[in-house]
């Protein structure tokens, strides 16, 4: 394996430790911190603390730069004998172990230092939302529900973004923090089953490789229903306008979309399903959650 380093080292060294943490799906979980962040600044004196909002973008890109890279690091072997996966970066050499954990470390200093920008929870909490992030690359290895630690993972970034703005403790973020773990954790299950076969020969536990990609996309389907539920909940206990309402209409036409494309016997288009909806799925809720707000009266 050759080496190559992390930011500092060399030509290309940057742009191939952000292919290593696929930056891009920041796409996924941002745009719900943000709601989380500028519900609770309307709620608190409806202006906008651009400074917050700042630190709550570093925290975020900083933990989940962490939690891929590691995930990636703790893979790496399992990824070099899945044909889909032996062209990532640690698996080709284009980015070194070494490497990754440079900056992985430099992304968990950088993920603890805006949290202590913050306030006092958000740092005494911080170090809380790293577990999951290093807990769930191991999870196919002992559970066939990895799919949960990565809900789990990814419902504190709301959580912690209302957390970022109050100070306090807030079960509207809570109930959005579940709606987007049960999410993400949903799409995760239509993703794994590309990898149905290369995870049975290797012993990868996963609920496709354990009960199949019909049991998995039901599950899909299912998460999509209680992701729908939460949300709706979310803004009934927010008292969220026209708005988001319309926002959420177009979600469930998403979702509806998104479950049509993908069948058992026909996984072409997994791909348009997992990074184009949900990704459409994140940009127009918080687009729309914005202009309710803003229409609300929340000031820039």
């Amino acid at each position: 394996m050759t080496t190559a380093a992390v930011p500092g080292a060399r030509p290309g060294r940057t742009k191939a430790f952000l292919r290593l943490v696929m930056i891009e799906h920041s796409v996924f979980a941002l745009p719900f911190a943000y709601i989380a962040t500028l519900t609770a600044m309307f709620q608190a004196d409806r202006r906008i603390d651009w400074v917050t909002l700042l630190l709550v973008t570093v925290c975020m890109v900083g933990l989940r730069t962490f939690a891929m890279a590691c995930n990636r690091i703790i893979d790496r072997e399992i990824d070099a004998r899945n044909p889909r996966t032996a062209g990532r970066e640690l698996v080709t050499g284009a980015v070194s172990v070494r490497s990754a954990w440079t900056g992985a470390g430099i992304a968990v200093v950088v993920f603890l230092g805006a949290a202590a920008l913050l306030n006092p929870l958000c740092l005494a909490l911080a170090p809380l939302a790293v577990i999951p992030m290093v807990v769930y690359p191991y999870g196919k290895r002992f559970t066939n529900f990895p799919h949960a630690i990565l809900g789990l993972a990814q419902a504190i970034g709301p959580i912690g973004a209302w957390l970022a703005v109050t100070g306090e403790w807030s079960w509207d973020a809570v109930i959005l923090g579940f709606a987007v773990g049960i999410w993400i954790g949903g799409f995760d299950l239509i993703f794994a089953c590309q990898d149905v076969q290369a995870d049975r020969a290797q012993g990868v536990m996963s609920v496709p490789a354990r009960f199949g990609i019909p049991a998995a996309l039901w599950g899909a389907r299912a998460s999509a229903v209680v992701t729908t539920g939460l949300l709706v909940w979310y803004a009934l206990a927010t008292q969220a306008g026209l708005f988001l309402w319309i926002g959420l209409v177009i979600v469930i036409a998403a979702f509806c979309y998104e479950h049509t494309i993908v069948k058992p016997h026909d996984l072409s288009r997994l791909n348009r399903a997992f990074f184009t909806t949900n990704g459409f799925i994140g940009i127009s809720l918080f687009l729309c959650a914005l202009i309710d707000l803003l229409v609300r009266g929340l000031t820039v």
